[in-house]
């Protein structure tokens, strides 16, 4: 008996996606009829179960080949075949699921059955020019039957020869699909996509090195394993093994931190391990490594909807038959399960992270550098996170030690509080750049804190969100009695006029750099502190380092590096240059600053005389005598430079101390640092 006719293709049950439209690569059909040989294997088992199957199961195995003169490749199992009737109801109605009948039907006694849509055969024709099925149903007498289709909607079924229930689905590969017929593909495929199944999947033969070439054996080349690890019970497992399924996964990575076995069966099915990995920096490198399976079939491991972003850094598996896919099963469909799977996962590596802080705090501070960037940028990136992350998140100080948030606060608080009543968190991002710093800081009693994470610049800014009167401050910004400001703290000042040489003397050694301004200025820090100090403010700090990792500040980081370069009063050496100049220079200076001294005084009033007048009342003459007077001014300035700096020229002392402070912040390079060299010789010499 023959039957022709045409695949019946309604407005209800197509979506527009037959061939080349229904898959984004085209690669997932081996996924798709391996899935539906797996569905089918599931069902008899089932069948078998309820007692609705008799006969005997026997060998299960679902097996692929390639016929490379033929130019096929098939796949066959020994499931529960089809009968006419059904070929006709399953594969020639579009879209009619027999996986959605059956599970109908037994759906508190099904295996896991993995089809949903009715739409998986059809991949087949992305790379098929024609499909045949070959099928014989498990029902007792059924008649095989041949159903063979090129692609258009129509079809043949006749009546064939096949000694044994099940399916073979054979794909005549199309002349620009011939990667398909080689060996290397498919199994690269079958790797990817069906490693994992429930159903022993072979293909091929094992082969063994025999008379110098690779010859094939009389044993299955099984290419998944029906049982992996995330399906077992947790209590059945040892370490050993998680890290053994983690090599396997990821057979060029360390060995991972820890892990999380996921096993919910309520309001929605998960399973799964997640993993972390030793990773330190590079957050964009390491994404996309959790694997999301659906009934232990592959789909996907771009999981950012399912899993919150923050932790789409841990490596792993998710399998879940509730998580909604497209019609491809390639990606996924945001619904209420999404959500509630989402805050599952994040409360479980939540409750993970507290109990190995609780139970063995020192292994928890051994992990902490790895683990830390994990936290913070979910502390960053999720409110919820941080409320939970903030009772185990720690600090590091330079020396080492670890404290959480509230330990840190108890021992800072009495020493590092300024006179405003501000809590001063100091801290380091590069402790060998910052030593000297650091140490200034330590001999006054504080505390500072390490900070070279990837994301601890904007964590920073989080942290004096969350801390009340609290900030931080890089123990290289200013001068450490200016970072932590005390009552008791005020000194004489160095009288303005003397600063002002002592600046300008200095300013006009300062080596040319691009994007970068400094500024000097005069401080009382001390005689045991050092001569010269390079600060840098903060604010602008802070924003730079931002721009490098939010793309709408770059305009921050085309911006000037600005520094201050803290002249310490106080110091033998700043001291013996400001002699020198008074002495050398005093009688050059005197005129030029007694002509200041009159201009000035000019200059109040006339700004005097023109307060509060309208624009329109100021005449003229009053504007053009103003602008003479600041004109004026200006050129005694450029006079007093000019002297300040041929001075500069004839004191090595001068330059020597300016580029020490530029070396130990690293801003000393090229020809400044070769004069630089020269000099240090000159002057031992």
């Amino acid at each position: 008996m023959a039957q022709k006719g045409n695949i019946g293709i309604t407005t209800e049950n197509i979506f527009p996606v037959i061939k080349k439209f229904l898959y984004s690569d085209h690669e997932i059909f081996l996924r798709e009829l391996v899935s539906n040989a797996v569905d089918a294997t599931q069902k008899l088992k089932t069948l078998a179960s309820k007692g609705d199957f008799k006969g005997e199961l026997g060998d299960l195995t679902i097996r692929v080949s390639v016929d490379k003169e033929a130019g096929t490749l098939t796949v066959t199992d020994r499931g529960l075949g089809m009968t006419a009737e059904e070929i006709d109801k399953y594969i020639n109605q579009i879209a009619f699921s027999g996986a959605n009948d059956f599970l109908e039907k037994y759906k508190n006694d099904a295996n896991a059955i993995i089809g949903h849509f009715g739409l998986g055969f059809y991949s087949a024709f992305m790379v098929a020019k024609q499909v045949d099925i070959v099928t014989r149903s498990c029902r007792e007498g059924a008649q095989a039957v041949k159903w063979t289709c090129d692609g258009s909607p129509a079809y043949e079924i006749t009546e064939c020869e096949r000694a044994d229930r099940g399916t073979d689905i054979v794909l005549h590969i199309d002349d620009d699909c011939k990667e398909f017929l080689e060996k290397n593909r498919i199994q690269s495929l079958l790797s990817k996509y069906c490693r994992f199944l429930p159903i022993p999947v072979a293909f091929g033969k094992k082969t063994e090195w025999k008379d110098g070439k690779q010859v094939d054996t009389d044993e299955d080349n099984i290419v998944n394993d029906t049982e992996p690890l995330w399906t077992k019970t947790p209590s059945t497992l040892k370490d050993e093994d998680y890290r053994k399924f983690y090599r396997e996964l990821y057979p060029m990575s360390d060995e991972p931190l820890f892990w999380i076995h996921l096993n919910v069966d309520y309001p929605f099915h998960l399973t799964g391990v997640l993993y972390f990995p030793r990773i330190k920096s590079n957050i964009e490198i390491h994404r996309n490594k959790i694997q999301l399976y659906c009934n232990q079939v592959y789909v996907t491991d771009e999981v950012e909807n399912i899993v919150p972003e923050f932790l789409t850094l841990l490596h792993g598996v998710i399998d879940s038959p509730d998580i909604p896919l497209n019609v491809s099963r390639s990606y996924l469909q945001s619904d209420a399960n999404v959500k509630k799977i989402s805050t599952y996962i994040t409360k479980k590596v939540c409750d993970r992270l507290q109990s190995i802080f609780k139970n063995d705090r020192k292994e928890y501070e051994q992990k902490w550098d790895d683990l830390k960037l994990f936290i913070h940028y979910g502390m960053l990136s999720e409110q919820d996170f941080y409320d939970k992350a903030c009772k185990f998140a720690l600090l590091k100080d330079v020396d080492g030690k670890f404290y959480t948030y509230d330990e840190y606060k108890e021992l800072i608080q009495s020493a590092q509080t300024d006179k405003d009543g501000q809590l001063v968190y100091l801290y380091a991002t590069d402790k060998e750049a910052q030593y000297s710093y650091i140490e200034a800081a330590k001999a006054k009693g504080y505390s500072v804190l390490l900070m070279d994470g990837q994301l601890d610049s904007p964590l920073v800014g989080l942290l004096e969100q969350k801390f009340e009167k609290s900030r931080f401050s890089r123990v290289d910004g200013d001068v450490i009695d200016r970072l932590i400001p005390k009552a008791d703290q005020e000194q004489e000042k160095l009288a303005a006029a003397e600063g002002e040489k002592l600046a300008g003397v200095f300013t006009a050694v300062l080596p040319k750099m691009d994007k970068a301004e400094f500024h000097v200025e005069t401080e009382n820090m001390g005689e045991n502190a050092q001569p010269v100090l390079i600060t840098q403010s903060e604010y602008m700090r802070r924003m730079k380092e931002m721009s490098r990792l939010q793309a709408g500040m770059s305009f921050y980081g085309e911006m000037p590096d600005m520094y201050n370069i803290v002249l310490n009063a106080d110091h033998r050496l700043v001291k013996e240059v400001l002699d020198d100049v008074n002495s050398k220079v005093a009688e050059q200076l005197q005129p030029i600053e007694a002509e200041l001294k009159g201009l000035h005084a000019r200059h109040a009033t006339l700004e005097e005389q023109q307060r509060g007048k309208k624009a329109e009342e100021i005449t003229q003459q009053d504007r053009d005598e103003l602008k003479k007077c600041h004109d004026a001014i200006e050129e005694q300035n450029n006079k007093k430079k000019e002297v300040l700096a041929a001075y500069a020229k004839t004191n090595n002392v001068v330059p020597q101390l300016i580029d020490l402070a530029l070396l130990q912040n690293g801003l000393l390079k090229g020809e400044a640092l070769s004069r630089f060299i020269q000099r240090s010789v000159d002057l031992i010499k």
